[in-house]
């Protein structure tokens, strides 16, 4: 009998090496309703009661569980072999994203602890393996009603509500373990430089040696260059013989290989630069007009976790099928997987992190999100289609207290100290405090109010802005502007707009859900003061029946009208 691995891809396409392990399948398993398991030693037991399909969640119908209540904490337990030569290199053990809190073992010693849910992480457990047969074992606590840590869109309730949905605890992502000389590649950050047509890679290395970079584009070698280390980094810069741009729908990529000493990492890169010019937003050089969609990466089987890369790939041609060039990745950190192809298509994104769930008044909300956030910005700095950062969304305040302002100043100032090639958004929506860019949420939707919204604005003026009626914020004047959430038109396709759940009222027939957003979407095209607009939403999440496609990803309409609506040039792109 064969049996495949689910999600059996490597998790890290612009991080390959060719000695790994995929770790994903049929995992034993325990639930820890009271957290007892550490005091009971559960890390030296050898079997536990239940079974589970990793990288899914128990929550999900893949997972094989399937149980939706709260689930205060988990236990995985497999073996897996290690060879002699292995052991004389260094073992890695990668996790791509556990939630929330995970304690890791090997052979009933641990490993590490991690905390956050959204992030990777890498133990070194070479010391802790024996040759042959070796057992790991992982422990999740997680807890989404604490408001000490982000959990996005996960419902804080029993049942899924609104825009809260189906929780998600323990392991999501893929797990692997890495075979590595002693000395290697920790890291790598490129600096593209598309006037002087050069790559700048920066490297963490882990040993002495010499380390190399060479590239090619179709086959064709472009450039490569060297350099000895022995401090633990180097930096060196490629000349390109040809120059290709990474687009907006035109996912150029260059292929590099990196070497140090008899270590080798398969990697890529794309050259783009992303600028402010006064009110506009320029990729390489010109304004490209931001036509993105709300992506909020669930799936009806996995939840947090895609079922195959094919769906992960789906999702992205649902989109540009339906005429949008991007998408905020909403209250999520996606897989690597995911910004390979958003890479390779010419799919712009904004990366943002899952901030609901913190109590953005309470200062220990900064220790729970500030190192996870750093680890995703620091993680995903390589790929040309991420275009922005957004670490918070919609920073309301809790119990009558205010947001703490200082808090997002911080980490808006320490994403620009790690990325300074990029714009940030310190808080999508509300309240900003220090941004590269200004944007609203905009749910109004009777398009000539919408459009009245912003009339000032298209000729100069004032642009509206709820929130600034209370003092809390206002616009820089000559400051990039956009409706980062607009729409949300709700509709389900069995036409009972009672059972849909959305924003405002809900159009009664197709010609009226199509008039309206073409009206709404219009009145962002046509504005010369703005770069861009984001609706809500690509695809419908449980409840939430706002999506131009159903949760399983049926079109609700016929994509090719909102295509044409989507496409249009805009006004920005006249100038």
């Amino acid at each position: 009998m064969t049996h495949t691995i689910p999600r059996p891809e490597h998790p890290q396409p612009q991080f390959e090496r060719k000695s790994w392990e995929n770790l994903n399948g049929a995992w034993q398993f325990a639930f820890d309703f009271g957290k007892s398991g550490l005091d009971r030693h559960f890390e030296e037991r050898e079997t536990l009661d239940r079974s589970i399909t990793v990288p899914f969640c128990p929550e999900s119908d893949l997972s094989g569980v399937g149980y939706k209540d709260f689930i205060p904490a988990v236990w995985y337990l497999r073996a897996f072999s290690v060879k002699k030569e292995q052991l004389a290199g260094r073992v890695l053990l990668h996790f791509g994203a556990v939630d929330y809190e995970a304690h890791v073992f090997v052979n009933g010693k641990k490993a590490g602890v991690h905390r956050g849910g959204y992030t990777s992480f890498c133990f070194d457990v070479t010391s802790l393996c024996a040759e042959g047969e070796n057992r790991l074992t992982v422990y999740a606590a997680d807890d989404n009603r604490t408001g000490k840590q982000p959990h996005g869109k996960q419902s804080e309730l029993f049942y899924s509500h609104d825009c809260d949905y189906t929780r998600t605890t323990g392991i999501w992502q893929t797990v692997w373990l890495e075979f590595v000389p002693v000395s290697y590649i920790k890291s790598v950050k490129y600096f593209p430089n598309i006037t002087a047509g050069t790559l700048t890679v920066q490297a963490e290395l882990c040993g002495a040696g010499e380390f190399s970079v060479k590239a090619s584009f179709d086959g064709r070698a472009c450039g490569e260059a060297s350099t000895p280390s022995e401090n633990g980094t180097a930096t060196v810069t490629l000349s390109l013989s040809e120059l290709h741009l990474w687009d907006a729908g035109q996912g150029s990529l260059y292929d590099l290989t990196l070497t140090f000493g008899e270590d080798e990492v398969k990697s890529y890169a794309g050259m783009r630069e992303v600028r402010i010019d006064g009110r506009r937003v320029l990729l390489n050089g010109r304004p490209v007009f931001q036509r993105l969609v709300l992506d909020q990466g669930f799936y009806p089987d996995g939840i947090y976790t895609a079922p195959d890369e094919a769906a992960l790939v789906r999702d992205i041609e649902l989109s540009l099928a339906a005429g949008f060039n991007g998408a905020r990745l909403h209250e999520k950190v996606f897989e690597p997987r995911f910004l390979y192809h958003c890479d390779r298509l010419g799919y712009l994104a904004w990366g943002e992190m899952a901030n609901w769930g913190l109590d953005h008044a309470d200062p220990a909300a900064l220790e729970a999100f500030q190192g996870e956030w750093l680890d995703a910005v620091t993680r995903d700095f390589n790929h040309p289609a991420i275009v922005g950062w957004c670490p918070f969304n919609e920073t309301w305040d809790r119990d009558g207290r205010r947001q703490l302002g200082s808090t997002l100043a911080m980490i808006y100032r320490v994403t620009k100290i790690l990325d300074p090639t990029r714009p940030c958004i310190d808080t999508s929506g509300n309240y900003h405090v220090v941004t590269d860019i200004y944007d609203v949420h905009d749910y109004e939707q009777d398009p000539e109010k919408f459009a009245a919204h912003y009339e000032a604005f298209r000729t100069g003026g004032e642009f509206y802005d709820l929130h600034a009626k209370n003092g809390r914020q206002h616009y820089t004047d000559g400051q990039p502007m956009f409706v980062s959430e607009y729409g949300g038109i709700k509709w389900n396709p069995d036409g009972n707009v009672a059972k849909a759940w959305g924003y405002g009222q809900g159009p009664q027939t197709e010609e009226e859900f199509i008039a309206r957003y073409r009206g709404l979407t219009d009145a962002l095209l046509d504005n010369p003061n703005m770069f861009g607009f984001c609706y809500t939403q690509l695809y419908d999440v449980e409840q939430e029946t706002n999506g131009l496609y159903t949760y399983a990803r049926e079109p609700k309409f016929d994509m090719a009208i909102f295509r044409a609506i989507n496409a249009r040039r805009a006004a920005c792109e006249e100038l």
